[in-house]
Formats: structure tokens, C-alpha cells, sequence
């Protein structure tokens, strides 16, 4: 990080998922090693491979009151929810965003698949003219972003990002960049992404999602060498980034500071390993450049790996190739074995569940794990929770469409700001 820039700290979490609703319920669930994985209730899997996801059991209402929520959809609802959550936690109340502009930046891969092709099909079936006006305005991949800021009175910066299943990472990187060159003082940055039959059929049709075959059991478990692919989640997390002076200003608590961030694309999309491993090396030097922070200054890491056979081993490659042989004595953990892959949103949750094992000096295992794959130089990837002092951390993501991002965040207090 160049030292003129500002710098920027988070002071607020909100998170809505399906182990919890707040950062610590979450963490303890991840620690407990809680699966978020369920048979699904929202839709019907009849005929589908498989039938579980991290589906949510949720009630607006018990957030929202009776205010009317007929104009916005599930992504827009688990965005409000969660930016509601990240306002109150950082002390944002709506007298204070009346007075100063507070901005969002929303990563996401689908926004809501599930309205748009409700739209289309309606509009394919009876005719344009039948198709319901207002649901038109929930087919646009911003619309969470746009409603969100209504319904919270959000003046500043409003954007959207869709970078596939880095997008939640992504959102937090340009939200730092809002900040650091003086374009907003304050942003809720996260991601937010839905369950719904669309996408969990397009991702069936892939074969990308754990499945038992004949003759072969489910493995969704980051390393582990019997995996098989991964279970879909859903969710929105969301951190109120600061300028660090105005935070320090209105005495805010300060939670972290974000050191730094990176990204590259892998042209073949993880069909070229060399790539693949190649595009995860760089977004990690990246990010440790922009903080100006040595390999050695990384306390833990939360990979982005989810059961994906080939993403996974490409993740773990290039972990290896930053940190050589510390690789194999570096805490790293994957929260995908208990949350799910939430797309849009695993970026965000990573890094809350980072931030709360900075908070709570224990970082959880990975479920499931037995044996890691052979040639994966991550020796501290366990299945057992590990108590240690945490001041500094790494998050990995690593998207299906070729995409990967990383992000240093470290501890703070106020008088370190």
C-alpha cells in the first residue's frame, strides 16, 4: 500500500446465512463443525442428483417488520437483512446516514436468476403485455444494490459487482478503492447471492456439484482426496469499510484494517493447470504487494476451497508456489466444508469468519477431512480447530469462470489507527 494512500478499516459486520445470523454464530457454528448442508425446502429436486444445499430458513419480517416487501425479491431481502445487521454493528444509525453519504458495493454472480427467468417465462408464455410490471425492476443483476440502498437510505456510491463466485472478494477490493482514493468515506461492501431451482439446476447440468454416483459417495470436503465436487449456499454478508481518520473521529470500534488486495484471470478457465495455478500465485503476490507485507506476516488463511477436483488442487498449487515450504506450516482453513459454496457471497463470508477468529484467537478446522490429496502442500489443512494469535490474515477466492482474488486483512484497535 502506498503511504500516501488512505487507509481503510472495517467497523461493522452483518451476516445472514444458513448457520447464523450474526459474525459470532457463525464462527461458533464453523468451530462446533456445523454442515449448513440440508435437504432443500425452497423448490423441488425430484429427478436431480442431489437434493442438499445451505439453504437459509428465513423470515424477513423478523428483520424487516411490516413494511412492504412485495417489490423485493430473496437476494434483496438477505442484502437488506444483512446490511441492516452491518448498519447497527457499526453504529450507523438512520439520523447519522441522513447527515453523511454511505455508500454499497454488492458482489454477486446471479442477483436473482429466479425472478428473471419467472419474467421471461411469463412474458414467453401469455405475451410482453401480460408480464408484471413489477417484477421487471428485479430482473437487473443491480437490483439487490438499488433496493437495498432505498430501503436504508444509502446516498453514496451504489454498485454491483459480478465477478462469478469471486465477486463477494472482488466487492471488498474496489470498495478499498473507493475509499483509499477519496471517492466515498463509508461503504457496505460484501456479497449476497440466493438459492433458487435456476441455478441449482444449471450447476446439476454442469457436474460441478457432489453427487453420489453408482458405486461412488459424496465428498464435498476442500483437499480431501475422495472429493467430488461441492454443495451449493446462499447468503449475504456485508462489512462497513471506513476511511480510517473520519472512523477514528467518531469513535467507531475498529475491528480490522484492510492491508491490501489482488486479483488475475486464468484464460482457460482451470482447463490449463499451469494457468490456473499461475492466475491464484498472482492474485496472492498481488495482495501481499499492495500491503506491503511479507509472506512471513501471514498468520492464517482461509482458501476458497470447496470439494471442486480441479479448483482446489490449482488453489493449493498456488499457495505453494507463494509460500514454498512455509505452505506446509501455514494454518489454513476452508469454511466451505461446513457452509457451503455460497458463490457471490463466499468471499464475504470468509473473510467475516476471518475476522471473527482474529476476535476469538481460534481458527476452525476443516469438516470432514481425513487425507489431504497427494502433492496438496498444505499440512496444516485439518480437520481440528487451532487457538493461535492471529494478527494477520489471508482469504482466497477462486471462481468456476477463471477469476481469482485475495485480500490481507489485519487486527486492529483504535489506538493502532
Amino acid at each position: 500500500m502506498n503511504e500516501a494512500q488512505r487507509r481503510v478499516v472495517v467497523t461493522g459486520v452483518g451476516a445472514i446465512s444458513p448457520l447464523g445470523d450474526s459474525p459470532a454464530a457463525i464462527h461458533e457454528a464453523l468451530c462446533e463443525g456445523r454442515s449448513a448442508v440440508r435437504p432443500i425446502e425452497l423448490f423441488k429436486t425430484d429427478g436431480l442428483p442431489t437434493r442438499e444445499a445451505g439453504e437459509i430458513a428465513f423470515q424477513p419480517r423478523e428483520y424487516l417488520g411490516n413494511a412492504n416487501l412485495r417489490p423485493v425479491d430473496r437476494t434483496g431481502q438477505l442484502v437488506i437483512v444483512a446490511a441492516q445487521l452491518a448498519l447497527e454493528a457499526g453504529g450507523w444509525t438512520a439520523e447519522l446516514r441522513g447527515k453523511r453519504e454511505v455508500g454499497l458495493v454488492l458482489g454477486t454472480m446471479f442477483g436473482s436468476v429466479h425472478t428473471i427467468s419467472a419474467f421471461d417465462l411469463r412474458a414467453l408464455k401469455a405475451g410482453p403485455r401480460y408480464a408484471k410490471p413489477l417484477d421487471f425492476a428485479n430482473t437487473v443483476i443491480n437490483a439487490a444494490t438499488g433496493q437495498t440502498a432505498i430501503w436504508h437510505d444509502l446516498r453514496g456510491i451504489n454498485s454491483t459487482i459480478t465477478g462469478g463466485a469471486t465477486a463477494g472478494l472482488q466487492a471488498l477490493a474496489y470498495a478499498v478503492e473507493m475509499i483509499r482514493n477519496g471517492r466515498a468515506e463509508v461503504l457496505l461492501a460484501g456479497g449476497g447471492e440466493e438459492l433458487c431451482f435456476e441455478s441449482f439446476y444449471g450447476f446439476s447440468r454442469t457436474g460441478m456439484l457432489c453427487a453420489p454416483d453408482e458405486g461412488a459417495s459424496a465428498c464435498p470436503v476442500p483437499f480431501e482426496a475422495r472429493r467430488n465436487g461441492f454443495r451449493l449456499a446462499e447468503g449475504s454478508a456485508l462489512l462497513v469499510l471506513e476511511e480510517a481518520e473520519s472512523a477514528r473521529r467518531r469513535g467507531a470500534r475498529i475491528l480490522a484494517e484492510i492491508r491490501g488486495h489482488g486479483s488475475a484471470y486464468d484464460c482457460s478457465r482451470g482447463s490449463d493447470p499451469q494457468q490456473a495455478t499461475s492466475a491464484v500465485e498472482r492474485a496472492i503476490r498481488h495482495a501481499l504487494d499492495d500491503a506491503g507485507a511479507a509472506t512471513d506476516a501471514i498468520d492464517a488463511l482461509s482458501a476458497a476451497a470447496n470439494g471442486s477436483v480441479r479448483g482446489d488442487r490449482h488453489e493449493a498449487l498456488g499457495i505453494g508456489a507463494v509460500f514454498g515450504e512455509r505452505s506446509s506450516r501455514l494454518p489454513t482453513t476452508a469454511v466451505k466444508s461446513m457452509l457451503g459454496e455460497a458463490l457471490g457471497a463466499s468471499g464475504a463470508f470468509q473473510t467475516v469468519a476471518m475476522l471473527e477468529s482474529m476476535r476469538t484467537g481460534v481458527l476452525p478446522g476443516i469438516r470432514g477431512l481425513e487425507t489431504l490429496e497427494d502433492g496438496i502442500p498444505l499440512a496444516l489443512a485439518a480437520p481440528h480447530n487451532r487457538e493461535l494469535d492471529l494478527g494477520c490474515g489471508l482469504v482466497n477466492a477462486l471462481g468456476h469462470d477463471g477469476n481469482a482474488c485475495a485480500l490481507v486483512v489485519e487486527r486492529r484497535g483504535e489506538e493502532e489507527v
